[in-house]
């Protein structure tokens, strides 16, 4: 494997590839970052926050890239289908999100159910206003450390985390409006 690396970093330099930039989340990187004569694509990670760095699936599996949420201030809401919280918090995730259309990213992130039900939650409660991802595998839960339902994680315009947890009706407006001032 080491001789494998070897050869692929030897060719990079014969090619004249620049050494990669690296960053933290805290550290975003800046045009001034990015070597002379680099590329960037549509979907370049120097505009997006490591926040925002994960991809999956809708509830119809279409692909779906977090990354075209930067830049806004966002809610990644965890939901289960059969939770009676979930359930009474979907009236104002649609309310907020027809509120701050175009100023406010809103993502629905499912787990703990089949797709089936997580289907029948959105039908049900009239939330298909915003997207849902199914992530029974729990890969984006893990990634923000998630371990119950539901539970809203607040992202602010650079992608810093800005709060995380559970949240009435009340304290969900305040914060989505101190959010979005």
């Amino acid at each position: 494997m080491r001789r494998i690396l070897a050869i692929i970093g030897a060719a990079a330099l014969l090619a004249g590839c620049a050494a990669p930039v690296v960053t933290t989340p805290s550290t975003p990187i800046t045009p001034a970052d990015i070597p002379a004569g680099a590329v960037a694509s549509a979907a370049a990670p120097a505009a997006i926050p490591a926040t925002l760095r994960f991809t999956g699936k809708t509830l119809d599996g279409a692909s779906f890239d977090a990354g075209k949420m930067a830049g806004k201030p966002t809610i990644l809401w965890f939901w289960a289908p059969w939770c009676a919280t979930c359930a009474s918090e979907a009236q104002s995730i649609t309310d907020l999100a027809d509120e701050y259309q175009g100023r406010l990213s809103i993502l629905g992130i499912a787990g703990l159910g089949t797709n089936k039900a997580m289907h029948q939650f959105v039908s049900d409660l009239n939330v298909g206003n915003v997207p849902h991802l199914d992530d029974q595998a729990g890969a984006i839960w893990k990634k923000f450390k998630i371990t119950q339902q539901s539970t809203y994680v607040f992202l602010d315009r650079t992608g810093q985390v800005v709060k995380t947890g559970y949240l009435d009706d009340l304290q969900l407006t305040a914060e989505v409006k101190s959010l979005v001032a």
